[in-house]
């Protein structure tokens, strides 16, 4: 069985597209998943599959929910060693003890023309970022919400993204090792 953890873009936000943690156990129990863990209403689980292709995964799991709910989310799904070389590769350690300052945005895939100038033209002076394999790492002291370079990031990379802080980065790696 291999290890997985899905994030989920964009649900159970304002109402919308909304997916309960308990509907969503079920609906990957039904596509085959074991050992099933949720956390949070915004959508982060762990689980494990036979299922060796991760995008081919994420394609069914959508195509599931579409089927009972209505509406297809985007859903990354990345193996365990993904957010294992997330996590260590964290290039603002400093930045862990205010785990909501630090944002990991997973990526759909690598970014063939990234915008990095105008990322670094909206950068506020006490924002830093860095681009990496997978992951756009950004610390943002006075919050994501207030951050010009946050709301532009996906745009200005050309490729899906959904981001995540450090705390809920840790404690979907906790959930994993429990």
């Amino acid at each position: 069985m291999n290890t997985y953890i899905a994030l989920f873009r964009s649900i159970n936000v304002g109402g919308n597209n909304s997916l309960p943690m308990n509907k969503l156990v079920t609906i990957l129990e039904g596509i085959g998943a074991r050992k099933v863990k949720t956390y949070i209403q915004s959508g982060n689980a762990v689980f494990q599959s036979a299922e060796k292709n991760p995008l081919q995964l994420s394609k069914h799991l959508a195509a599931e929910i579409k089927k009972r709910l209505g509406f297809e989310p985007y859903i990354l799904i990345l193996g365990l060693e993904a957010i294992e070389k997330a996590i260590a590769e964290n290039p603002f350690p400093e930045a862990e003890t205010d785990p909501s300052s630090l944002h990991l945005g997973f990526l759909g895939s690598s970014p063939k023309s990234p915008d990095l100038q105008k990322l670094f033209s909206l950068k506020k002076e006490s924002e830093r970022f860095h681009l990496s394999n997978g992951v756009f790492y950004l610390h943002a002291p006075e919050g994501v919400g207030r951050s010009k370079l946050a709301a532009s990031t996906e745009k200005l990379l050309g490729v899906p993204m959904t981001d995540r802080n450090w705390r809920t980065v840790c404690k979907v790696m906790e959930m994993v090792r429990e």
